[in-house]
């Protein structure tokens, strides 16, 4: 696999990671050995960066992980990210100090088995927090306490990942980007790469719209985001389907049908367009299916996409997209 330096923190990862959300909820029941099998699928195929959240199943990904680098002997060859700050109750950027989050950075050490966290990520929190300088002085305190080596920021908006990278605590920035959600290549990209900041991609396949799999009539278990979230009920709109609506999200994918290379598959071009943005380190797909982690692994390999590809995606991103997602993250 092909890999990149993250920014400024000396880790050389592998440019298609295994994001872990699938892993810990929110997307119907996954079993402890479901996710102990994911993350051997993707360790088997390569893959040697993987990102978690404490949020994630309450810990659940964050032990499953462990389990498996232990098992596989493999601490030293992989990167583990974690996030913490979303089990704040209530989640409010005053509670972003340095006692709520060193009490959530410890217990991420417990179950990770580590103990300083490779990378710790403030997991998108409210749009105040960004300005204030007391929640990024305390990554600073942990970082010389010995309980964190690198620290970083996940995203909701643009505008919160530019004022993000003011501070110089702030070695990452994940944000969302996909071919439904295209303003971050117009708006931070190119600061991102001025700052040398290395840039995380999730929900690359928007909730699986990209995979081309999902069917319009599909229902969705109670406990999967794509069944609760669709107007934003229980977390930013954003992180279900990109925040577009589901009808006009099928019409886009019916278009990009015809434009997707032999021998890729709908969602080998999705990350292959994103891996095509040279400001991006590494994309963490995610999915609890062996076939699809190998298939994602596969794409680090695969030839960029053409310049017509490239123009037919804008088309029909202006088209079916622009109005209702551009402006709002």
């Amino acid at each position: 696999m092909n890999r990149q330096q993250l920014g400024t923190t000396g880790y050389d990862v592998t440019d298609v990671g295994l994001g872990t959300w699938n892993i810990g909820g929110d997307w119907g029941d996954v079993s402890a050995e479901e996710g102990r099998e994911t993350v051997r699928t993707a360790l088997d195929a390569g893959v040697d960066f993987i990102d978690t959240a404490d949020v994630y199943g309450d810990g659940f990904s964050e032990q499953r992980i462990a389990e498996v680098l232990d098992e596989r002997g493999v601490r030293d060859e992989v990167t583990v990210a974690t996030k913490a700050g979303r089990r704040l109750d209530p989640h409010t950027a005053e509670r972003y100090n340095y006692d709520n989050l060193a009490d959530h950075v410890d217990r991420s050490r417990e179950y990770l088995g580590v103990d300083s966290l490779e990378l710790l990520q403030l997991h998108c929190p409210p749009t105040d927090a960004y300005y204030q300088p007391e929640t990024f002085d305390a990554l600073s305190r942990l970082k010389d306490e010995g309980k964190v080596d690198h620290c970083g920021v996940s995203v909701e908006r643009v505008e919160e990942a530019l004022k993000a990278i003011e501070y110089p605590q702030v070695e990452t920035v994940q944000i969302i980007f996909n071919m439904f959600r295209q303003r971050p290549a117009e708006r931070f990209f190119e600061e991102a790469k001025r700052r040398d900041i290395g840039v995380i991609v999730r929900v690359p396949l928007a909730s699986g719209l990209l995979t081309g799999k999902l069917s319009r009539d599909m229902e969705f278990p109670e406990n999967d985001h794509r069944n609760f979230n669709i107007e934003g009920e229980a977390f930013d709109r954003g992180e279900t389907f990109a925040g577009l609506p589901v009808d006009e999200g099928f019409d886009a994918v019916d278009e990009l049908r015809e434009h997707v290379p032999e021998r890729m598959t709908m969602a080998q071009m999705a990350l292959r367009w994103i891996l095509d943005h040279d400001a991006v380190s590494t994309v963490i797909p995610g999915s609890t299916n062996p076939e699809h982690v190998q298939a994602n692994a596969a794409v680090s390999e695969m030839a960029p996409l053409s310049n017509q590809v490239h123009g037919a995606v804008r088309d029909i991103y202006e088209a079916y997209v622009f109005d209702d997602v551009h402006h709002r993250w």
